[in-house]
């Protein structure tokens, strides 16, 4: 574990580390734990057991177990870790009980839902019922799934609220993953119903270590191009709004959320302090040193991209007493610190 992310977590949960006591000898199972989400639940297992002696142990699902063994491989060997390779559509229930189960298991990368949208909705759709399948026939007591704020179509630029009534248009071939993620919900509702303690977490846009720099994400191409020497390069015309919560927060909602959220209940998770994308482009050039220019191209927007992506977590807040503790600049610090050894190791 880095000394960055094991600050992190400190910092995070220091201030109530009853949180975790629910958790203490039990076994989890976690699907799409090699992923950005999944790696965060991996390093803060693997901090509750070093400062809580938890003795939690988690089977992890992994499409290739060998490529994050070769990506993490202090993760990878940490004892309390079991990889098990398959597909969340089609995995073999491993034997035994396990107490909770996280699934994360879904690609979020634009060009997946954009080039195949019937693998996206496929993975997203029957890998929530195969989850939920097993998560009762093991006996799990909690069950977490990793849902999107895309469930809410267009939103106002105001903050969206959970009870919000509006949805992707079904007819848009850009929606596979956001009509995905509202039929997965939909699972969910349903297994809550018949008793089954199912919490939901509508995840808005996040940074910090493990994300990815060369996807569609633009704060982590962002800090990428720094990294390069700049410039900061915005491909659409920088006017969409987005913003922006640091992975350490993240956790701490997550594990939140599943432990003490109200079953059959959303919550959503992310910042309210909303920016466009060039203001984050600027923020980006302006917290890192050395300053880099920032270029705006100004072609249009992909096709399904949502013009405003900010959530209202008063819920969150109000419920489970839920914050940010991380504002944007000493995100993007925290990220880049993480980042640069690796990049100036083996590149970008």
């Amino acid at each position: 574990m880095s000394q960055l992310i094991t600050e992190d977590l400190d910092s995070a949960f220091g201030d109530d580390p009853s949180l975790w006591e629910e958790l203490r000898g039990q076994r989890l199972f976690i699907a799409g734990g090699t992923g950005f989400f999944g790696c965060w639940f991996l390093e803060s297992i693997a901090w509750a057991n070093a400062r809580l002696n938890l003795d939690l142990r988690a089977t992890v699902l992994s499409r290739n177990p060998e490529a994050f063994r070769q990506k993490c491989p202090e993760l990878a060997n940490n004892p309390a870790f079991q990889f098990q390779p398959g597909d969340v559509r089609s995995f073999e229930f491993p034997a035994g009980q396990y107490s909770h189960l996280v699934h994360a298991g879904a690609d979020a990368r634009a060009h997946i839902n954009d080039t195949k949208p019937f693998e996206m909705l496929d993975t997203i759709v029957q890998g929530t019922r195969h989850c939920l399948e097993f998560a009762q026939a093991c006996g799990a007591k909690k069950f977490l799934y990793i849902s999107s704020g895309a469930v809410y179509g267009p939103k106002p630029p105001e903050g969206v609220e959970e009870h919000f009534a509006g949805g992707p248009d079904p007819l848009d071939p850009y929606a596979a993953y956001a009509e995905g993620k509202r039929v997965a919900e939909l699972q969910c509702a349903l297994a809550a119903a018949s008793g089954f303690e199912v919490k939901l977490a509508r995840c808005f846009t996040f940074l910090g270590p493990y994300m990815e720099l060369n996807a569609h994400f633009a704060i982590g191409n962002f800090i990428r191009d720094q990294m390069k020497g700049g410039p900061i390069r915005v491909q659409g015309n920088g006017q969409a709004v987005r913003s922006y919560m640091y992975a350490g927060d993240l956790t701490v909602w997550l594990w939140t959320i599943l432990l003490r959220g109200t079953s059959g209940r959303a919550y959503n998770v992310g910042s309210e302090k909303a920016v466009t994308i060039a203001e984050t482009a600027h923020a980006v050039a302006g917290a890192l040193v050395p300053r880099v220019a920032v270029e705006i191209a100004g072609k249009p927007n992909r096709a399904g991209a949502a013009q405003s992506y900010v959530p209202s977590t008063a819920r969150a807040q109000r419920e489970l007493g839920l914050r940010c503790r991380i504002g944007l600049p000493e995100a993007i610090q925290r990220t880049q610190a993480w980042f640069r050894p690796r990049v100036e190791t083996d590149g970008v």
